[in-house]
């Protein structure tokens, strides 16, 4: 992370600087996922008070931390912890961000997949020809049906309850669930 200081800086110690360095690693790795980014420390002096305001762009979001002291060194890591704050919640609020279709009034049949499903190969399915149905035959819909189909069964046969038809749930090699219908 490239970082520009503007105004009157005062000879910070060794020590200090390698907390600052740090702090500013720790916000370089949240931040810069493609290329290096650009922040512009701006240091001011107002009579007793010494402010220092840090300023970054994050995917087109302008950040902007503002820290106040007594101590330069100290309103510069409260600017930069507030902007790690900003930061933190930005990347909570895009990760936490659910889009669903619209106009969908339906569950989906298939659940969602995790993220070790993702990352994870299929593993083989066993060969088990084992089917079931509703003893007493009473109608029942697809999302009924696959609560009722056990994680060993590959398929199962049930009476719709929509179409009054004889439809079949059938378990992919993958995990996911198709309803066959005639």
């Amino acid at each position: 992370m490239k970082i520009t200081f503007t105004g009157k800086q005062q000879n910070l110690t060794p020590v200090q600087e390698r907390k600052l360095a740090t702090r500013f690693a720790k916000l370089s790795k949240m931040i810069e996922r493609r290329g290096e980014k650009d922040a512009q420390m701006v240091l001011n002096t107002e009579r007793h008070l010494q402010h220092a305001e840090v300023r970054v762009n994050y995917y087109d979001h302008p950040l902007v931390g503002v820290g106040s002291a007594t101590d330069q060194f100290a309103a510069m890591m409260e600017a930069v912890e507030k902007l790690e704050k900003q930061v933190v919640k930005l990347r909570a609020r895009w990760r936490d961000t659910k889009r669903t279709a619209e106009g969908k009034n339906e569950a989906p049949l298939e659940p969602a997949p995790t993220a070790k499903a993702k990352t994870k190969a299929p593993e083989p399915r066993k060969k088990v020809a084992r089917a079931a149905v509703k003893p007493n035959g009473k109608p029942m819909t697809a999302a009924e049906a696959m609560l009722m189909m056990d994680e060993e069964q590959d398929y199962l046969v049930f009476s719709d309850s929509e179409t009054q038809k004889k439809s079949v749930l059938v378990r992919r090699r993958d995990g996911r669930i198709d309803v066959v219908e005639p």
